[in-house]
């Protein structure tokens, strides 16, 4: 009989790697729904595609590395990649972005490092920072306004994404928080607020998304599927800044709108959390988490980009060993917690 020689734990249970990339799936699919009502088909569209990339790529590189493919491809977790590429790219991303998104998750921020298990970065936050750094253009021009009684049909999106057809101006616009953002030093918060986009509550359309992801997430949190600390010091992070800074709608945006306005729920509770680039101990995911949730505060306001999720998050996975070296939990039958490397643990 065939061993596979994989990483541990090696417990057979309900909690399997494959079991858990089944519920975080399932639970994204609220918020693609609403983001295809509100939004139209392009997300849908992102996160067929994307997976089919992905499904080949993963394929691909586990047949070069003498891997068993069903076995790898069985645990989902290319999949969840795709998916929350798809769900975080703009709508009308040109076919050509999602595919060097996805390629590059897969193929370099996961098998580089050797495949899941070791790669020490987000894989599809990877994706997503790249090409919103290659392709800035494409990447912020392709936003979907919020109207869904005149988003384009299934037909127009697909030939707008596959680049058959130009994209139409009526069909695309900046996103709350950039408006926000750049009409906030000029404007009144009265004044900003009077844009369609923001609808009559929060953010036309966003708010509705972001209150789906955070329903899902605490979904996952009572299955135990994911920790508690990471999205709730997330959110914690980001408000905390907020409240402070933002406490003056007319000098800057309010907590509201950076809570419900982007892709905050998406970040704390689908991306933040994942596994193996996250902090893993109790106290570390709180510190990792409120580092993410305050990066994104200082990125949004601070830096050149209106929403920050794949920014911090890599720039917390680079912390992410170091915190956990530094926050390890008292050892059964020690005084004290074993923190920090040692001079004794030098060669």
């Amino acid at each position: 009989m065939a061993l596979l020689s994989i990483t541990s734990p090696h417990v057979k249970g309900p909690q399997r790697t494959a079991g858990i990339m089944r519920w975080v799936i399932l639970m994204t699919l609220p918020g693609l729904a609403l983001q295809t009502y509100f939004f139209g088909w392009g997300n849908l569209h992102n996160v067929i595609w994307c997976s089919l990339i992905a499904v080949a790529a993963e394929s691909l590189v586990l047949w070069l590395r003498k891997r068993p493919i069903g076995f790898y491809i069985g645990d989902y977790s290319a999949l969840v990649t795709a998916v929350l590429l798809g769900l975080a790219l703009p709508p009308f991303a040109p076919w050509w972005v999602s595919l060097v998104a996805c390629l590059f998750s897969i193929l370099f921020a996961k098998h580089l490092y050797g495949g899941i298990g070791y790669n020490p970065f987000n894989p599809a936050m990877a994706g997503y920072a790249l090409v919103l750094i290659s392709y800035p253009l494409a990447m912020t021009t392709t936003w979907a306004n919020p109207v869904a009684s005149n988003t384009p049909s299934i037909t127009e999106t697909l030939a707008i994404i596959w680049e058959l057809s130009p994209l139409v101006d009526a069909y695309t616009g900046a996103t709350p928080l950039d408006v926000y953002k750049h009409e906030v030093a000029v404007s009144t918060a009265e004044e900003i607020r009077s844009n369609p986009i923001f609808g009559q509550r929060i953010a036309l359309g966003w708010e509705a998304v972001n209150l789906a992801f955070l329903l899902g997430g605490l979904v996952l949190i009572g299955l135990k599927v994911m920790p508690w600390q990471t999205p709730a010091a997330v959110l914690a992070g980001l408000a905390l800044p907020a409240l402070i800074f933002g406490w003056d709608e007319d000098q800057s945006a309010p907590l509201s709108l950076h809570l419900f306005a982007g892709a905050t729920m998406l970040g704390a509770f689908f991306i933040a959390t994942d596994p193996v680039s996250s902090a893993t101990t109790n106290l570390g995911r709180l510190i990792y988490g409120f580092g993410i949730g305050l990066l994104t505060y200082i990125i949004r306001v601070w830096g050149s980009y209106p929403d920050a999720i794949a920014f911090a998050v890599l720039l917390m996975n680079f912390a992410a060993p170091f915190i956990d070296a530094y926050t390890q939990p008292r050892a059964y039958g020690y005084k004290k917690a074993n923190r920090g490397p040692k001079a004794s643990d030098k060669p």
